[in-house]
């Protein structure tokens, strides 16, 4: 056992891992001089904005290596990159790692230092929280930190890639709040024009400006005795984080066009894809603001690893899939369950589940097979001719109007989202659940972008 970490195992069947904070310095390359001090039992190193320590470096990979930590010690892991791992001149997949060892990715040299504070990590002793599953320790190690911060009511920001389930997540702090009987609002950043954003977060007034002929509560507002979930926050504007930074700080709102305040009685949850410090760093988002909403992070790790996930998940997935067929019989074989181990799932949980929903349906045995994992598809040109005339005649017609370019950008998007979702809930005769799975999105979100677009059953001619 390394002297710098050791594992206590804790009534209940949870764990308790001690470690040793240390940093990572890039020493040489495009990043030079960055750092960052890491006391997580996973971090992960590339060129994606969800790493622990972002590279703009090209010859990184987006997940480029990891770094694991456990009672043996601080394994380095090449996560299957492109241009290798290299320790001296020697390219290494796994080794374990001493203080001021140096590694090198890409062009980017990076050295691990040790520092003298220890820090904890716990591990729940449940395989579940909510709807997330998983018995691996990455998904104990989360389940540990909802099951202290959901009865609170601190703000958490929930950081992963797209599928791991922070919506999940968000819908599970919540349920294990006292605040569980007030309602669960749901708004994606990224989902709402930016000139609209500030009006669906706070509300307006009648007449604040050219479309609003009466008043409308904000989320705030909608949420109030409850938890408002801020998805994507990554994509806010940086006009409008000052305005949501006083909201956070002061507990009170200013609708759109009103001179007066509303008190917020609201738990603020949040999500994104991206790594906010990073972002911070990169002078895209508010220091103080990140801040604000870091108060507790949860990192949910993405499928790949977390492999031994996999057999419980399809488990699960299974039997949701069987009962909706009707069939009820479908199984899986030991083989193709080590196959679906194998598989990289860039997707993560969603598209496993995803696949397994497909699968189940198309199967003419009684076991599904990993060769629905690419299900073959027509060849179509990159851009729709249908997509691509609708966009000139919308440029044409912006230039014709002199439509300033976020208008007429605005305008196409919402032609773009009534055609979506207007076809998608006609194909489902109206069946929003059925709309949202199908889309990869929250079904919540869903409800918002029909109420945002005045989408009606009557306008989709659904009975």
């Amino acid at each position: 056992m390394s002297d710098v970490t050791r594992t206590i195992f804790l009534d209940g069947g949870g764990e308790q891992l001690e470690l040793q904070r240390y940093r990572l310095r890039v020493l040489d390359g495009p990043d030079q001089g960055s750092e960052v001090t890491c006391d997580d039992a996973r971090v992960t190193i590339g060129s994606a904005p969800s790493n622990h320590l972002v590279l703009n470096d090209p010859a990184v990979s987006r997940v480029h290596v990891g770094i694991d930590v456990s009672d043996t010690g601080y394994l380095l892991a090449d996560k299957d990159s492109k241009n290798g791992v290299f320790i001296d001149d020697l390219r290494v997949k796994e080794v374990f790692l001493a203080d001021q060892r140096t590694f090198r990715v890409g062009t980017s040299t990076i050295r691990f230092e040790l520092t003298d504070e220890r820090a904890e990590v716990h591990y729940s002793g449940q395989d579940r929280f909510g709807d997330l599953l998983g018995q691996s320790r990455p998904m104990r190690e989360v389940f540990a930190l909802l099951e202290r911060v959901a009865p609170t009511d601190a703000t958490v920001l929930i950081e992963g890639e797209s599928g791991t389930g922070k919506e999940l997540a968000a819908e599970a702090i919540h349920n294990h709040s006292p605040r569980a009987d007030g309602p669960l609002i749901v708004l994606d950043c990224s989902a709402i024009p930016r000139d609209l954003i500030e009006s669906e977060l706070f509300g307006h007034v009648k007449g604040a400006f050219t479309g609003a002929t009466g008043s409308r509560k904000g989320a705030f507002e909608a949420a109030r005795g409850g938890t408002l979930f801020l998805d994507e926050l990554g994509e806010l504007a940086t006009d409008l984080q000052p305005k949501l930074l006083r909201a956070l700080e002061k507990r009170e709102i200013k609708p759109v066009g009103s001179n007066r305040t509303i008190q917020t009685d609201v738990r603020i949850v949040a999500a994104t894809n991206r790594n906010l410090l990073h972002e911070v760093r990169e002078g895209n988002f508010r220091e103080d603001l990140y801040y604000r909403f870091a108060v507790i992070r949860i990192a949910l790790p993405p499928l790949r690893d977390r492999p031994e996930d996999i057999p419980l998940l399809v488990e699960h997935f299974l039997k949701l899939a069987n009962a909706r067929s009707g069939r009820g019989d479908v199984d899986i074989a030991y083989k193709t369950m080590e196959k679906l181990k194998r598989h990289r799932w860039p997707g993560n949980v969603r598209e496993l589940k995803n696949f397994i929903d497909r699968a189940v349906l198309l199967t003419q045995g009684d076991n599904i097979e990993t060769k629905f994992l690419a299900p073959s598809e027509p060849s179509q040109p990159s851009v729709p001719e249908a997509a691509e005339t609708s966009a000139q005649a919308m440029v044409d017609t912006a230039l014709q109007e002199g439509l300033p370019f976020k208008d007429a950008k605005n305008r196409l998007i919402e032609q773009f989202e009534k055609e979506y979702w207007g076809r998608l809930l006609e194909s489902t005769d109206g069946n929003v659940s059925k709309a949202a799975r199908i889309a990869g999105v929250h079904r919540k979100s869903v409800e918002y972008i029909l109420k945002k677009l005045d989408l009606t059953r009557s306008d989709l001619g659904i009975e």
